[in-house]
């Protein structure tokens, strides 16, 4: 696969353009892996409610596979999008295979590239861990080092910076693809559009929304952290976009909020029987 003697600027734009396609359908199905780890880690919960242990023994085998295969892509993905930042036609012909394999390589040198992948497995692992064990350590795992990443989700922030209004009862939400915020797409656009707005993360703006809110001091307590997490990052339209996994993972949020909910829901209807 090598490209001769087409103009500088005609390779570099067929380059630039195929990686684009290549890095979105790679991403699409990056997303459906993790959609059948979500519906994988669900069934093996019912299975080990029923104490099915080679169903679910089964099922951590598929998601081990599953997130082997999701790396590869993460991997893969990195290097599409490098060669189609970078690449620059030469007068020799340009060995495609090699550059793929150098630019995999180098992504795999990078230990946090597939970190997200191995929190899907242990996502599922403390899922199934959770059905008899609630409120016990994992093996090998401290009681004070409990973080049961099952019942957390992967989102950035939780609610929209502009609007306030919570990310799973946004009509169009987006996501920078530089700082991973997430945004009411109408509010973001017309914040770009703003004369006076200067592109940067709204998110550092929420010192002075506190103000104008009149929280008070113990909302304003309450988030001190986001205070402290300013967004420093400038914002492209082009680059804030509904990616796909934003859709799933707010979808997992609001299963997760309802999870909660009935969760509480049986504690209170408890703590009234004791009474």
């Amino acid at each position: 696969m090598a490209y001769t003697s087409a103009p500088r600027s005609g390779v570099q734009g067929r380059i630039a353009s195929a990686a684009t396609t290549l890095y979105s359908d790679n991403q699409s199905l990056i997303a459906e892996i993790r959609k059948a780890t979500i519906m994988m880690k669900e069934i093996g919960v019912d299975f080990e409610k029923d104490n099915e242990s080679d169903m679910v023994k089964q099922l951590e085998d598929g998601v081990i596979n599953l997130v082997k295969a999701s790396d590869e892509c993460t991997h893969l993905s990195s290097a599409i999008q490098s060669i189609g930042k970078e690449y620059q036609p030469a007068a020799e012909l340009t060995n495609f295979s090699k550059l793929f394999d150098k630019k995999i390589k180098r992504s795999m040198a990078d230990t946090s590239s597939d970190s997200q992948s191995r929190l899907w497995l242990r996502q599922f692992r403390e899922a199934i861990w959770k059905v008899h064990h609630d409120g016990q350590p994992m093996p090998g795992e401290e009681q004070d080092d409990i973080v049961m990443t099952s019942t957390e989700c992967n989102l950035l922030n939780t609610t929209c910076p502009l609007t306030g209004k919570p990310i799973t009862e946004l009509a169009e939400p987006v996501r920078s693809m530089d700082c991973k915020h997430i945004y009411e797409k109408n509010a973001i656009m017309q914040h770009l559009r703003s004369k006076a707005a200067t592109n940067r993360c709204p998110v550092t703006g929420i010192f002075w929304q506190l103000f104008l809110m009149k929280l008070s001091c113990y909302e304003i307590e309450s988030l001190c952290d986001d205070l402290l997490s300013a967004c420093p990052k400038i914002l492209l339209a082009g680059r804030v976009v509904c990616d796909p996994f934003l859709v799933i993972e707010i979808d997992e949020m609001r299963s997760l909020n309802a999870q909660r909910v009935r969760a509480d829901a049986i504690e209170d209807f408890t703590q009234l029987e004791d009474h």
